[in-house]
């Protein structure tokens, strides 16, 4: 085969601007793929959370790096204009609750309960970005107060005398029994999740809005035990958590 230096250099100058054309494309990418993430910080793993932006790829994964930091935890509630009071340790054993926070103004009846602050984060972001979308949809006002079974009961799964202590017995945990609505309707977990109305697909997109945010969400779908509440918390399941 006859060596042609010209031919040569001709296919290294091609294959030498392709790669610089590839370059240059991947380098276009990469800018809009940044200003695309700066206008999106829920999508941004590197961006700091901020409880006013809507749920995104990254923002699971945020809320459940606050569940061992408390301290980062309250930092993300400033940060998010997220009036709480962090209260001193208490309890001791299983049920010892180093991390207390209280909400100020979240609309829980029948009071403001302590809570882990992993819990307190994702309850706002739920509330303000799932829970209040869902109900302006479906029923067409907004929720003026949840009513709730508490979050702290020192006790093992189902109260047996022996197991795993469930999430309750450090705070780590909400159930939430009913929605009472701005023009007075009241929308509960019992008496509403079988109807084929817009109270239950409120309640269902309550529901399927929890597992976006919280570590476990049980509902009436789980089982009987959870027939009158939805049960959510910040226990580390793995990437995902649980929904029923």
């Amino acid at each position: 085969m006859v060596h042609n230096p010209l031919l040569s250099r001709r296919i290294g100058r091609f294959r030498l601007d392709r790669l610089l054309l590839a370059l240059l494309a991947a380098g276009a990418l990469f800018v809009a793929g940044r200003a695309w993430l700066a206008e999106h910080p829920e999508h941004d793993p590197w961006a700091p959370l901020d409880l006013r932006d809507p749920p995104g790829w990254a923002t699971q994964r945020k809320l459940a790096a606050l569940r061992a930091d408390p301290g980062e935890c309250r930092a993300v509630l400033e940060r998010s204009g997220v009036a709480f009071s962090a209260l001193a340790p208490a309890g001791e054993g299983a049920c010892r609750r180093d991390d207390r926070t209280v909400l100020a103004q979240a609309p829980l009846s029948p009071r403001q309960p302590a809570s882990t602050c992993a819990v307190a984060a994702a309850f706002t972001l739920w509330l303000d970005q799932g829970v209040q979308p869902a109900a302006e949809a479906e029923l067409g006002a907004r929720v003026a107060r949840i009513e709730h079974f508490g979050t702290f009961s020192c006790r093992r799964l189902y109260g047996r005398g022996e197991g795993p202590w469930s999430e309750h017995a450090t705070g780590n945990a909400l159930d939430v029994a009913a929605f009472v609505l701005a023009d007075g309707r009241r929308i509960g977990v019992l008496a509403d999740w079988n109807g084929g109305d817009a109270e239950a697909a409120f309640l269902r997109r309550a529901r399927d809005e929890a597992c976006r945010v919280f570590g476990t969400v049980l509902s009436p779908d789980y089982n009987a035990a959870h027939a009158d509440h939805f049960h959510l918390d910040q226990a580390a399941r793995g990437f995902g958590g649980v929904c029923r």
